[in-house]
């Protein structure tokens, strides 16, 4: 569980590039890494596009970072999954391939992978094992990010064992928190529900209409929680098998509704329009692995949604005037959105 030499890896003193660090986990990794003796790296999408593989290798090569952490991708909830699937599929096999690849060329001592818990079978056995992976179907409404996923663990154990390289791959369950992405068309349950309870809130409105049934179970983590695992694994996990992130315990949809509903301060009945999809049923994953290593999260789900809804007040007129920006469709790079179109190629990349 330790580095390649045996000895917990050291921060101190390193070049720590974040590779999607204004998205919701890259900044905050940011936040953590600020209380290690490190420089933390960036690379704004106007300096790097991330799914050129010559300005990846040249970028890094003026760099020189001693450790990378793959937390730029293409995200969104079942809507942006559904519609976007081409993107979803390109956009995070060329980020986590060249990423990877010039990783290895430039001699990083260390580099973390992200994954998401999307990547096992949709009918997985619950609690989710690690050694779940590619046993059964994906889930349909997200294959496209599950086999790019699936791809980035993939090449970071072919390149530990032909190469030698102490890349590591780390699996978080659903996240939510500050720079969480709150575009109604691209964003996942706990932005959209807190936008849900939040318009009924201000309008009045006696009914809030939710997707599925509420009968799916789904595990949350507060994203700071997880900035802190990583940094944990980044000192002290050198294996070949991806590791799971998560708090150990689950919640229906119709549950998180109910505690969302009171954070916002809002009484309205809810509606569940079974008639959208529901996704997976379950999907509570088995952080045993990591537990075993002395880390534990520390933040309760309501007191998590609560600083999710106060950064969301703070910053609401920001946030509606970039979704109200252009018509067309909108996307999630971890945490912000882009457009879909005729500047499309200028603006992706990492965020």
């Amino acid at each position: 569980m330790t580095s390649h030499n045996g000895m917990p890896f050291r921060l101190s003193g390193k070049r720590v590039w974040i590779a999607g660090h204004r998205g919701m986990v890259g900044s905050a990794l940011m936040r953590r890494l600020a209380s290690e003796s490190g420089e933390i790296l960036t690379a704004p999408r106007r300096e790097l596009d991330l799914r050129r593989q010559a300005d990846v290798e040249r970028w890094m090569e003026r760099r020189r970072p001693h450790v990378v952490v793959v937390a730029a991708a293409t995200v969104g909830g079942i809507l942006a999954n559904d519609t976007l699937p081409a993107e979803f599929l390109y956009d995070n096999l060329m980020i986590e391939a060249n990423v990877i690849h010039a990783a290895k060329d430039c001699g990083v001592e260390k580099l973390l992978f992200l994954g998401s818990s999307c990547i096992y079978p949709r009918l997985a056995e619950q609690p989710i094992r690690e050694d779940a992976l590619l046993t059964g179907p994906l889930e349909p409404t997200n294959q496209w990010y599950a086999v790019a996923k699936i791809a980035g663990i993939k090449m970071c154990q072919a390149y530990r064992r032909q190469y030698g390289c102490d890349f590591i791959s780390a699996m978080p369950t659903n996240l939510y928190g500050p720079n969480d992405n709150f575009d109604p068309s691209s964003s996942h349950v706990v932005p959209a529900l807190i936008l849900k309870a939040h318009e009924a809130k201000i309008e009045g409105r006696s009914e809030i209409v939710v997707w599925g049934t509420g009968t799916p179970r789904r595990e949350f983590m507060y994203v700071d929680d997880l900035a802190d695992a990583l940094v944990h694994l980044l000192k002290t996990y050198s294996g070949e098998e991806h590791i799971n992130v998560g708090v150990g315990s689950d919640v229906t949809i119709r549950e998180l509704v109910e505690i969302i509903m009171g954070v916002v301060g809002v009484e309205a009945r809810t509606r569940f329009d079974a008639s959208k999809p529901d996704g997976t049923p379950r999907k509570l994953m088995d952080s045993g692995r990591l537990f075993a290593t002395g880390w534990r999260p520390k933040t309760r789900l309501e007191d998590g949604l609560r600083i999710a809804y106060a950064w969301y007040l703070q910053r609401r007129s920001k946030i509606e005037s970039k979704v109200h920006l252009t018509p067309t469709r909108r996307y999630s790079v971890r945490g912000s959105t882009r457009r879909h179109g005729a500047d499309h190629a200028r603006r992706i990349g990492i965020s």
